[in-house]
């Protein structure tokens, strides 16, 4: 290798890495400590958080940093795939909750009791035989 090819690659950071999942949707969130970006900065598939969704759901996303009121020395690089904007934007909030339990144990309780650490099960129910929908029955006809 010449001393020329080692200095145009990307240097490798060190990152904290979590996963948040909601429904469908998947969130894989790093936490990195880098003055690249703002501290606290959300990063949601390489967009700011406020331009990646909705108005009304930004909130949701930024709810458990809004939640600790602490500083931090990084930003978060979430990468979002599957479901809804709805549940892309509570996977972040997910895994975003996850990482801060990571960085420091004592902010569970306060996470734990606006319910963002538990993960929220409910997903689509299956189609059964017989059925049209995973309920729904055929129209039932006399004649």
């Amino acid at each position: 290798m010449t001393p020329d090819s080692t200095s145009t690659k990307k240097k490798r950071q060190s990152y904290l890495y979590t996963v948040g999942r909601r429904k469908t949707a998947t969130a894989r969130v790093r936490f990195m400590k880098s003055t690249q970006h703002p501290a606290g900065t959300v990063l949601v598939n390489e967009k700011v958080h406020t331009d990646w969704c909705a108005s009304d759901l930004s909130p949701i996303v930024v709810s458990p940093i809004d939640l600790i009121a602490a500083p931090l020395d990084g930003y978060f690089s979430i990468k979002v795939t599957g479901g809804g904007r709805r549940s892309q934007a509570e996977a972040c909030r997910h895994g975003i909750t996850r990482m801060l339990i990571k960085m420091n144990e004592e902010w569970k309780t306060a996470l734990k009791s606006k319910g963002y650490v538990t993960r929220d099960p409910r997903a689509k129910e299956r189609k059964k035989p017989g059925l049209k929908r995973a309920r729904r029955s055929p129209q039932w006809s006399k004649r």
